[in-house]
């Protein structure tokens, strides 16, 4: 039986899984602290189609084939892992630079998109996180409805969850306080993505 109650059980777990801070999070409250609202929120946009993506594939049962294909699933995580290691050498690059944050930076949103779009993607994780999150709420009778209904649900809080970090991390305290300390949190960011990008790497070369 598919209630409210279900839908609500399945909501609070996305929230937590997505509103966490990860690579994801961390990285459009950058763009949004260095770029500006715009730019976070294309970016955001790009990082919730790229989570709705892994929701469908969890959705449609091809999550549970990809998980069970261990070969599919490493090089994913190498891949994913690879982007992670590329964005960590990015955000180290730009904590060593001192660059005159007085001038605003030029307008990146259309390439924001593609970038948290890629992000998300590179991320097989998530779409084990995506069939954890369903399954605490729907039952092996489900229907596709149900399944659509509790996934659509959650693509939309995605999306809320990330213009609401580009909007925070925007205000004009945050992006002062990151021309103050920019070195120092790109320098953070990196080590984040670091070891976020090594951690999947070694898995993929764990048995499952």
């Amino acid at each position: 039986m598919f209630d409210l109650t279900s839908l609500l059980t399945i909501a609070i777990a996305f929230f937590i899984a997505a509103a966490s801070p990860g690579p994801a999070t961390f990285a459009v409250a950058t763009v949004s602290m260095h770029s500006g609202r715009k730019s976070g929120l294309f970016f955001g946009a790009g990082l919730a189609l790229g989570l709705a993506v892994w929701g469908l594939v969890a959705a449609t049962g091809l999550g549970a084939i990809l998980q069970a294909s261990s070969y599919a699933l490493s090089v994913l995580k190498l891949v994913g892992g690879a982007y992670l290691l590329w964005l960590a050498s990015m955000s180290a690059r730009s904590a060593m630079v001192k660059a005159d944050m007085s001038v605003p930076p030029k307008s990146t949103r259309h390439h924001g998109f593609r970038h948290g779009l890629v992000l998300n993607l590179s991320n097989p994780k998530a779409v084990i996180a995506w069939m954890a999150v369903l399954a605490l709420g729907l039952d092996d009778g489900g229907s596709a409805a149900q399944v659509m209904l509790a996934t659509g649900t959650c693509m939309v809080l995605g999306l809320a969850i990330y213009m609401l970090y580009a909007l925070v991390f925007s205000t004009s305290g945050a992006m002062a306080l990151y021309r103050k300390t920019r070195r120092w949190i790109d320098g953070a960011v990196a080590g984040l993505f670091a070891a976020a990008g090594i951690g999947l790497i070694r898995s993929a070369f764990v048995k499952q």
